[in-house]
């Protein structure tokens, strides 16, 4: 998936904790061969290949893509359409924005947005298993929202299988953690700043959060959406590589946004999603999600502003 992973786990052997993490990261290999929009073999892509040839045709799909997709849907009709795994033809078209420094046509933006929506895809299951259907040759599946969280909680899921009880997978800062290690009563994890460089040519964003908090969490799991590593500065805006469905567009930055949920998955979308939405409409969702929390910040006027929900508290480390 393009970024580092660790798996840290405690068992009763160097050779058990070996064997666990292999296969973990075996489980992480498998589903990306499922998600990926980059592999022309992945299944996705010949999900599409085969909606491109005929249109509605419903395919056979594993449960790992039937899974996906289910709870794909489900996060967007919980966020009114801000996750949106349809998204796929504006993010082809946002991707050759970021390259070229220029907004998309307005025309072909258009043409983008008419393909997505949540009505473009039909799940059902047949006699041999799940079938999928997609409206449209122009239907582009992208999974970037929720694959690598959904990818997370599959190969946690793997290490309680084998009888680990404290684990740690980082996928280059989405993060879940079961039991605590040895010793302790919970992980602790940091949250990114705002800003871990500043960008070029936006002056209003070089301002820096100073302290971030540390989360102390068990049996959760943490995700952070911004724009500090891929923002692109067109006509003196900064945008971030996270589309909104609504536009068609990045969203406008500097912002970065950390939420709390039982599970990858969940931590995953909702913190794509509450990017898109931001802070008024992004708390009032979290907060109908039990367990889950998040935290805000963003600049405005050149200064910094941070925003969390109500449960945000719970999670950080007392001294």
């Amino acid at each position: 998936m393009a970024v580092e992973w660790i798996v840290t786990v405690h068992a009763a052997s160097p050779r058990e904790a070996e064997q666990a993490a292999e296969a973990a990261l075996d489980r992480v290999a498998a589903i990306e061969r499922v998600l990926s929009d980059y592999d022309r073999s992945s299944e996705v892509s010949l999900l599409m290949a085969a909606t491109a040839a005929e249109p509605g045709r419903s395919v056979a799909v594993s449960e790992d893509l039937a899974d996906t997709l289910q709870r794909s849907l489900a996060f967007s009709e919980m966020t009114g359409g801000a996750f949106d795994v349809t998204v796929g033809p504006l993010t082809a078209l946002w991707r050759q924005s970021r390259k070229t420094g220029r907004l998309p046509n307005p025309d072909k933006l258009a043409a983008a947005r008419s393909g997505t929506g949540s009505e473009q895809i039909s799940l059902s299951r047949g006699p041999a298993g799940p079938e999928v259907a997609l409206a449209t040759a122009a239907t582009r599946l992208d999974f970037g929202g929720i694959g690598m969280g959904y990818a997370i909680d599959a190969a946690m899921s793997l290490l309680a299988e084998r009888g680990i009880e404290s684990a740690m997978i980082d996928a280059s800062g989405d993060i879940a953690v079961s039991g605590p290690p040895p010793g302790r009563d919970h992980w602790r994890i940091a949250v990114p700043p705002l800003m871990r460089r500043p960008p070029d040519s936006v002056d209003v964003a070089q301002v820096v959060e100073p302290d971030t908090p540390t989360l102390a969490l068990v049996h959760a799991a943490v995700a952070t959406s911004g724009d500090a590593y891929q923002a692109v500065v067109i006509d003196g805006a900064r945008y971030s590589h996270i589309v909104d469905p609504r536009t068609g567009l990045g969203v406008v930055g500097p912002t970065a946004v950390t939420v709390i949920a039982k599970d990858a998955t969940t931590a995953d979308a909702l913190s794509t999603a509450t990017s898109v939405l931001g802070p008024a409409d992004g708390l009032e969702v979290i907060e109908q999600i039990e367990g889950a929390a998040v935290r805000f910040s963003w600049v405005e006027k050149a200064a910094l502003r941070v925003e969390a929900s109500d449960r945000w508290e719970t999670y950080l480390e007392r001294p």
